[in-house]
């Protein structure tokens, strides 16, 4: 049992849990530091953001937890589809990852929390609790950074730039980076051809790249997907 102290038992309400990674083995450890507290239940699992969202669509759910690095859809494009479609979802990160742009992309993205993966047995049930009651759960390191981009903003008079690109532009991207023909990705997105031509030029046109391999590269860094 966690050390974390659940409700008391006459205020015990069962959060509900989608648990989406693209590993079985991260998934099956994850459900049991989850299921073992009597105030969260997992009652959907997903291996990737897609199917996340359409587990959401048939599920009464209080809190996603997401892994940030999925195929399909990763978790942070997952985050604004699940916010969207369910406004009362509370939504966590949990990652590998101790990287401030992620970690500043998931609160962008209206993440209540970002948990590190190596202390999930440590850390994962508080943030579970936090997020129910509206409280934002962050790691040290993640706080440290918090304060100093705040700072430098500070110091300097910026702001961070808006995001570039479209949420669907973003889609498209991720899916040529991993090497889907336009065809595959006009299925996977029910648009048409033309339409995945013209946001692949919007893309480079935006980006100011040249060709499919200088759109992965790019999606590389920015954490669409892992190198």
């Amino acid at each position: 049992m966690s050390d974390v102290t659940p409700p008391a038992r006459a205020d015990l309400r069962t959060i509900r849990i989608l648990l989406a990674d693209d590993h079985a083995l991260v998934r099956r450890g994850v459900r049991l530091i989850l299921d073992q507290e009597p105030d969260l239940q997992v009652v959907a699992e997903a291996g990737d953001g897609a199917e996340a969202i359409d587990l959401a669509r048939s599920h009464d759910l209080d809190l996603a937890v997401l892994d940030i690095a999925m195929p399909r859809l990763t978790g942070l494009q997952a985050v604004r589809e699940l916010t969207a479609l369910k406004p009362g979802l509370r939504v966590l990160m949990l990652t590998m990852h101790d990287n401030e742009q992620y970690f500043f992309q998931a609160l962008k993205a209206g993440a209540s929390g970002y948990v590190l993966k190596s202390v999930a047995d440590r850390d994962l049930v508080a943030a579970c609790r936090a997020a129910m009651r509206d409280e934002p759960f962050l790691y040290p390191g993640a706080v440290t950074a918090l304060i100093r981009n705040y700072l430098d903003r500070v110091r300097h008079g910026k702001e961070a730039p808006d995001q570039i690109l479209t949420p669907r532009e973003e889609e498209v991207l991720k899916l040529v980076a991993e090497g889907h023909s336009s065809k595959e990705i006009a299925d996977l997105l029910f648009i048409s051809i033309k339409t995945v031509q013209r946001h692949r030029g919007n893309l480079l046109h935006k980006l100011g790249l040249r060709d499919r391999l200088e759109l992965t590269r790019y999606a590389i860094r920015v954490g669409l997907i892992e190198p």
